[in-house]
């Protein structure tokens, strides 16, 4: 066994995924065009939610990356200027491991001692297996991200049943039915390696001033309940590139002049949360300060 003492795997991944474009179906209307959001921002959101993960490669099995895993979820309650906790977080550590490649007798024992993921349980084994380390940490990685997707759902799911208050979660929300159609879930996506729009429409997002929105369309795919989407731009770009402050949207799927309301409304819902603003984060200017906030109390109790 050789010692590793590496720094967070995911500051280490690469972006695996190029940049693509996806055409989508307008939802209000039949162009994409950008839209002024009416009315003055509004405090609507109650709640927020979000997941971390830490994952660090502490030791190599005769080459076999040996993974620690931790991940946390929580969701965050405003109450008043405050925030604190709506239940108690999600928490888990484990060691994510490639069971069909490591020494049995060391796999069993490590089972005793800790919680151990096998990373290569979904692979055919009618096929040959992974052995580059590199492949085996890319899947541990890929692991502790499923099991803090997991922990989101888990806690986004019980909110859509037990609350009537929107909830606002960081990313989208077409993963779970029951979360992608309650009325009271709001998934905010800060990042844009893939964009929702073809043709003349990229101009109209792209070309998003500060307090606009774009046209609201259906997004779907094989695996993921249909939901809504609009992108919203909540800072002025600049001269900082076309992202700056651009953020999409994600709701239940609706239609016609029911959509356009919704649109509306959770656009002010986001742009009242621009303030406090969420410094001194890099992604500041497309995060809001109440996923900060549960962001900062996650990383916390991981320590």
């Amino acid at each position: 066994m050789t010692q590793a003492a590496s720094a967070p795997l995911e500051a280490q991944r690469e972006v695996d995924a190029p940049p693509r474009v996806e055409s989508a179906t307008p939802v209000e209307g039949e162009v994409m065009r950008a839209r002024a959001v009416p009315g003055a921002p509004t405090v609507g959101v109650a709640a927020f939610l979000d997941g971390v993960q830490r994952s660090q490669v502490r030791a190599y099995l005769n080459g076999v990356p040996a993974v620690h895993g931790a991940v946390a979820a929580a969701v965050r309650i405003r109450s008043g200027r405050r925030l604190s906790a709506w239940t108690a977080p999600i928490r888990s550590h484990a060691l994510y491991l490639p069971k069909p490649v490591v020494d049995a007798a060391v796999f069993a024992a490590l089972v005793e001692r800790c919680a151990v993921v096998d990373t290569l349980a979904d692979v055919d084994p009618a096929q040959p297996l992974p052995r580059h380390p590199g492949d085996l940490t890319a899947r541990a990685l890929t692991a502790v991200q499923r099991e803090r997707e997991r922990a989101e759902q888990a806690l986004a799911i019980t909110w859509a049943r037990e609350q009537r208050e929107p909830l606002l979660i960081d990313g989208g929300i077409a993963g779970t039915e029951e979360v992608a159609r309650s009325p009271f879930v709001v998934g905010v996506v800060k990042s844009h390696r893939t964009l929702y729009v073809a043709g003349d429409a990229m101009d109209a997002v792209l070309g998003l001033r500060e307090g606009e929105r774009s046209t609201a369309v259906a997004l779907a795919s094989p695996r993921r309940t249909p939901v809504a989407t609009w992108y919203l731009r909540l800072r002025d770009a600049g001269a900082r590139g076309p992202f700056f402050g651009l953020v999409r949207v994600e709701v239940a799927l609706e239609t016609g002049d029911t959509i356009t309301a919704r649109a509306d409304l959770v656009s002010r819902w986001l742009l009242a949360e621009r303030a406090p603003v969420a410094l001194p984060d890099a992604r500041w200017d497309v995060m809001v300060y109440g996923i900060r906030e549960c962001e900062q109390y996650l990383t916390s109790i991981l320590q």
